[in-house]
């Protein structure tokens, strides 16, 4: 609420400067999704069918916008554990039924300079630590007000301040897994452009002392690098790379003293219609006494380290992840615009003590017809030392106006 009012004061005072004709634009979109997850140790599966719908207007007129989005997930299938709901006995499918205001956001964006303040989505480069969570139905969103400044040839900067976290659990989110997570929180990316990549560094201070009343310790700042690229090889051919490192240790009101290290390597070659990729990632161990490791609290985790979700939060012995993945794309096959489809092993293991806690594999398969993305997803992860077994498959279309 507090957002709401905060954004329609500054759309009032800035009526003035947007005198003249509004243009409007509907915002819509919908998606059905149906997940099944089996995992050892668990006395039955998972079966979920969640319906997301997003519906909204943005108002412009020159330089200035507004927009208000509202959310709203329902499961029609609801045999699982939802984190909040269902009986524990079953995976956990994290897609709990909600509804509410997903952004309410004003936008001031001129050639150099774009302001945006209120509730909004925030997705810095990958999303590895500041991210806007695209896969989950309710996704992630900041109360904020972020810059982001392009004065200077190959000069970016990028600065944001977030007083609430909105998170995935919806309105009925509680304990560890509450609706939203209130602190200072501070991100600031500064890149140029250089012959060989964007080079940036970055400063992410995450504030989660709300998350550590609840038995976690979140609260930390991270300052790093990051190199990414891409290179043609021939006509056919391109390299595209990234490298990162980042060193993390505690802020505020963290109770552990410690740091831990973020390693990333990554290339893929895109040869025709087809792409082949091999990473290295590492989300290390801490160093000093506490027994903890680099965490992504705010990221869009399930990009990253496997789909069956095994290390959103990195064990305390730290996580290190190998994959290689291939994949091959057909354009204008039939009826479909666009048919994709990848595949990506993982293997992991711990930073500390040497333990190999297991290996996973992924398989997608996505079509896109006009404004519909269609797409089916597997994953399979097989234990060695860490978690147990787990298989996942998801069924999922997405619409957009």
């Amino acid at each position: 609420m507090k957002t709401i009012i905060a954004t329609a004061a500054v759309l009032a005072a800035a009526g003035p400067a947007c005198a003249g004709k509004i243009a409007l634009e509907p915002l819509i979109d919908a998606r059905i999704r149906y997940e099944h997850a089996e995992q050892d140790g668990l006395l039955d599966t998972a079966d979920a069918l969640t319906l997301r719908l997003r519906g909204g207007v943005q108002a412009g007129n020159g330089a200035w916008s507004a927009l208000v989005e509202g959310q709203g997930t329902l499961a029609a299938v609801d045999d699982y554990f939802d984190g909040l709901r269902g009986a524990a006995t079953r995976p956990l499918v994290a897609d709990p039924q909600s509804i509410g205001l997903y952004r309410a956001q004003l936008r001031y964006k001129s050639k150099a300079l774009t302001l945006t303040a209120g509730r909004q989505r925030i997705a810095i480069d990958d999303e590895r630590f500041v991210g806007a969570v695209g896969f989950r139905d309710n996704g992630q969103t900041f109360d904020a007000l972020r810059v982001e400044w392009i004065g200077l040839p190959r000069l970016k900067i990028d600065a944001a301040y977030a007083w609430s976290v909105r998170s995935i659990w919806g309105i009925d989110g509680r304990g560890a897994r509450q609706q939203a997570v209130s602190g200072d929180n501070v991100f600031v990316t500064i890149g140029y452009a250089t012959p060989i990549g964007t080079l940036a560094g970055f400063a992410y201070l995450v504030d989660q002392d709300e998350a550590a009343v609840q038995g976690f310790a979140l609260s930390s700042q991270t300052y790093g690098a990051r190199l990414s690229g891409s290179r043609a090889l021939s006509r056919a051919v391109r390299l595209s790379y990234v490298l990162g490192y980042a060193r993390q240790s505690d802020w505020h009101r963290n109770p552990n003293a410690y740091h831990a290290d973020y390693h990333l390597a990554d290339a893929t070659l895109d040869i025709a219609s087809f792409k082949v990729n091999l990473g290295y990632e590492q989300l290390g161990a801490s160093h000093g006494a506490a027994l903890t490791s680099f965490q992504t609290p705010l990221a869009s985790g399930f990009k990253f380290q496997g789909w069956a979700d095994k290390f959103l939060t990195t064990p305390p012995d730290g996580v290190r992840d190998i994959h290689a993945g291939a994949g091959h794309g057909w354009k204008k096959a039939g009826a479909f615009d666009l048919i994709a489809v990848e595949a990506t092993w993982h293997r992991f293991d711990s930073d500390r003590l040497g333990r190999h806690y297991g290996d996973e594999l992924d398989l997608l398969v996505t079509a896109r017809v006009g404004r519909t993305t269609l797409g089916a997803r597997y994953a399979d992860y097989r234990a060695k030392r860490f978690a147990t077994d787990t298989r996942k498959f998801w069924l999922q279309a997405d619409w957009t106006f």
